[in-house]
């Protein structure tokens, strides 16, 4: 941002610079050649004016003496004819052939009386030359002309002079606005810079203190509005947590009081209302298996939790065997698939969670008579799970919006909580992968788990698959 606004800035002064600066310089060039042509006019007339006097007397050596002698002190060049162009005296002869100078167009112009006096500049021996041709006696043209020719060397030199100067100046400016706005710019930037700091450490779960008041009025009301609004984020969170991880405690040592004397009832309760007790037990089941996933989730939002190196065909192993009664009872078979050696990291207990609740809700949709896949593959640094069911499936809005906690599908059965795959998604997540719900291709879900391999054992499996 700093070098946007410098940029902008410095911009902005060469804009006003080049404006200012160049017409100025042209209308000094046109100036100093209007003075240079004025101050030769004048010089050309007084010595016309002295050569006058000289013709009326009829000698031509002051006539020679007098243009040597301008000639000599104007630095140029001076030309006297009579009123037919013939040449009377020049301070170099040898350049004008008989009848050259009656064909000169500016002593035409005076001599012809269209004109009272003639400018022009030209280029003579390959230096470029202002001259002026003025009447040898004002007013009558009949008595001949004077021209005066002086190098322009002088003038381009005073113009080029003055164009180095206005662009030495117009440097020093652009510096010290440079300085100013590279200043102005840091200024500016100051209080923006630290909202981004400040922001980058807020989506880590910290916030740096707030700066010093510094910037323009705005963004430092800018600031300040931030830091309280994520002061305000931050305590909410932390309220959120806590309140999430104490009842989660707390409600555990009641439940557990509330399932043993359910469970010590058993011998008192008539037969008639055994199924009850079972149903209750049930329930007293799932509220604890809730707190339990209240209490794994609190704990997944926590950035900085290590990860453990899981055996992940063990881990699938285990959990298949502890599912196989209830998948039986259901008359849904399971089975699983994927090289051997595939080792993954994952959050401490967070694959058995993992698998838990993908094959729990796998085994509550399968339809009798159908099986539940569980398999994984090696995909370069990374190992995918799936979990794959025949139920009915979910449409690709439903299987977008069941990640969200407490989400279920219509129709779902009533034994749910909701927060399975919301656990799963934020377990995966905080292991450093991902989940994502896919359409089976035989109808039903494909439930998808991303996890960071490790890389030889990661190696090892993908040669054993080839």
């Amino acid at each position: 941002m700093t070098r946007r606004l410098l940029l902008t800035y410095v911009s902005f002064a060469l804009l006003i610079l080049v404006s200012l600066e160049v017409p100025l310089g042209y209308v000094y060039h046109r100036n100093e050649e209007q003075h240079a042509f004025a101050q030769l006019e004048h010089d050309a007339e007084v010595l016309a004016a002295f050569i006058d006097t000289a013709l009326s007397r009829d000698d031509a050596e002051q006539v020679d003496l007098l243009a040597h002698e301008s000639g000599q002190r104007l630095g140029g060049d001076v030309d006297v004819v009579d009123s037919r162009g013939e040449l009377l005296s020049s301070t170099h002869p040898e350049k004008h052939p008989p009848g050259d100078l009656a064909r000169a167009a500016d002593i035409r112009t005076v001599l012809s009386g269209e004109g009272r006096i003639s400018t022009r500049t030209a280029e003579s021996g390959g230096v470029d030359v202002m001259s002026v041709a003025v009447p040898i006696h004002p007013g009558v043209s009949s008595l001949g002309a004077v021209r005066v020719s002086v190098p322009l060397d002088p003038v381009d030199s005073r113009i080029h002079r003055f164009w180095l100067i206005l662009a030495g100046a117009g440097i020093a400016v652009l510096l010290a606005a440079a300085l100013v706005a590279f200043w102005l710019a840091r200024w500016i930037s100051k209080p923006v810079r630290a909202l981004e700091l400040a922001t980058r450490h807020l989506a880590d779960g910290t916030l740096p203190p707030a700066a010093a008041p510094a910037g323009p009025p705005e963004l430092r009301r800018l600031a300040d509005t931030f830091y309280a609004t994520a002061n305000r984020i931050q305590a909410l969170i932390r309220t959120q947590h806590a309140f999430i991880g104490h009842a989660s405690h707390q409600l555990k040592t009641p439940l557990s009081a509330l399932r043993l004397r359910m469970e010590n009832l058993e011998d008192d309760i008539s037969p008639a209302g055994a199924k009850n007790l079972q149903a209750a037990l049930t329930e007293a089941d799932r509220l604890g298996q809730m707190v339990e996933t209240l209490l794994l989730m609190a704990r997944s939002e926590q950035r900085e939790l290590p990860l453990e190196e899981v055996d992940l065909p063990a881990a699938v192993a285990e959990r298949v065997f502890l599912w196989s009664p209830l998948a039986d009872d259901r008359r849904v078979g399971l089975s699983t698939s994927g090289p051997d050696g595939t080792w993954i990291r994952a959050l401490p207990g967070g694959t058995d969670q993992i698998l838990d609740n993908l094959i729990a809700n796998a085994l509550r949709v399968a339809p009798a008579g159908s099986t539940v896949t569980i398999g994984w593959a090696v995909r370069d640094d990374r190992v995918e799970l799936h979990v794959v069911d025949e139920g009915p499936g979910l449409s690709p809005e439903e299987r977008v919006r069941a990640l969200d906690p407490f989400w279920r599908a219509p129709g779902a059965a009533k034994d749910g909580t909701g927060l399975g795959l919301s656990l799963v998604h934020k377990l995966a997540e905080a292991g450093g992968g991902d989940v994502a719900l896919e359409a089976a291709p035989g109808g039903g879900v494909d439930a998808v788990v991303t996890f960071a391999g490790l890389g030889q054992h990661v190696q090892q499996a993908a040669g054993t698959r080839q």
